[in-house]
């Protein structure tokens, strides 16, 4: 038998004939764990003894009750985690043909079986129950793993920009594996002014329920900007959305807001708890001054956020991330890069190549990230 050496199999045994249930006990007590034997004589019998415990069902296919495949499908649908072993009759040998097509593990003929050769289709047929079982499953964890990744990507952000007026570039990497979205979130819209607006943000924590509320917040966002609402009044409906959608008290956002102006030369923003801002403007590498606006959302009620005009003229760059990009470790030691040294990076490859500057910094990581990471760079102009 199949079962650990420390547990005994149960075995349901549904056969109306006394002689031939004795005979199936009989050879069976021959094996090193004899099974326990559920002997019942009809498949109405058996629908009040079948628990979870029975693991294997040897079945008779001609029965008071039922007969032919016609027992079969019940026994499959009664017992659909367990193993399943046809009994028939020397003549009836192509219905056990039949039976394996439609479910059934394996088939006996009775006046052939011997307690070797019952003993070994009983483990058999478990062994290949147990592995169609986790087949069914994987394919299952399969199906389930690609509508998931439908799921993702169709909550993942589409920049709402009119093509020709900005550059723009976003990455968007979850520190989870197997997924398309993290806490963090970036979104691009442009208002029916010609006012191009940006949210670069971040759920503290690393889950499926972060990942969530920061779809929700985006979306938040998303509405309220094209509904033409800003600054302040945007970060207070994105403060009680939030308030109401988290799990925990606990959780706060950080994000980074701009609206750049229809003319593209100046822009106005706000840091909210969030990692200031690169600015590229004129040759000049530098952060966004002035910054934060104030706290995180979901602190402190009531808050009014300051915000940042920052002039732009005719060419400059702005990159907006998640501390994804700045917490590296450098050399492996406690240092983190910071803004500086992201500065540093920027001035070295002269400017801001998205792919490049994030791969830098996860090779002094070590070669991964230690967050999830969201940027948006957007550029009027060439870029320094």
């Amino acid at each position: 038998m199949t079962a650990p050496p420390d547990e005994t199999l149960t075995l349901l045994l549904i056969e109306d004939d006394a002689g031939d249930a004795f005979l199936v006990e009989e050879l069976l007590s021959e094996a090193e764990n004899p099974p326990k034997i559920i002997w019942v004589r009809s498949l109405a019998e058996s629908r009040v003894r079948l628990t979870d415990e029975v693991r294997c069902v040897l079945v008779d296919l001609s029965l008071p009750d039922a007969s032919g495949l016609e027992a079969l499908q019940q026994v499959l649908t009664m017992a659909p985690e367990a193993a399943v072993l046809v009994l028939t009759g020397l003549n009836d040998s192509y219905v056990g043909v039949e039976a394996v097509s439609a479910g059934a593990q394996d088939f006996l003929i009775k006046q052939d079986i011997d307690a070797r050769l019952l003993i070994r289709a009983v483990r058999y047929a478990m062994e290949r129950k147990r592995a169609d079982l986790a087949h069914l499953k994987l394919v299952e964890a399969e199906l389930t793993t690609k509508e998931n990744s439908r799921l993702e990507r169709g909550l993942l952000p589409v920049p709402l920009l009119q093509d020709g007026l900005l550059d723009h570039e976003a990455r968007y990497l979850p520190g989870r594996q197997r997924t398309l979205l993290a806490g963090d979130f970036w979104d691009t819209v442009q208002g029916p002014d010609g006012a191009v607006h940006v949210v670069v943000g971040d759920v503290c924590g690393h889950g499926p329920d972060e990942a969530a509320l920061g779809v929700a917040l985006r979306i938040a966002w998303r509405t309220l900007v094209l509904a033409g609402h800003t600054g302040n009044d945007v970060l207070r409906t994105l403060d009680s959305v939030l308030r109401v959608e988290r799990k925990s008290g606990e959780i706060f956002t950080t994000l980074c807001t701009m609206t750049v102006d229809p003319g593209l030369r100046s822009a106005r923003m706000h840091v909210v708890g969030h990692p200031p801002p690169l600015l590229i403007r004129d040759g000049v590498i530098d952060v966004v001054p002035g910054t934060p606006s104030g706290p995180p959302l979901g602190i402190f009620p009531n808050i009014d956020w300051t915000p940042i005009d920052v002039p732009l003229g005719d060419r400059w760059s702005v990159l907006l991330y998640t501390d994804g990009l700045i917490e590296a470790t450098v050399g492996g030691g406690p240092d983190l890069l910071g803004t500086e040294g992201l500065q540093r990076l920027v001035r070295e490859q002269g400017g801001v190549n998205l792919d490049r500057l994030i791969e830098r910094v996860v090779e002094l990581n070590g070669d991964s990230l230690s967050d999830d990471l969201a940027t948006v760079l957007i550029s009027r102009g060439s870029r320094e």
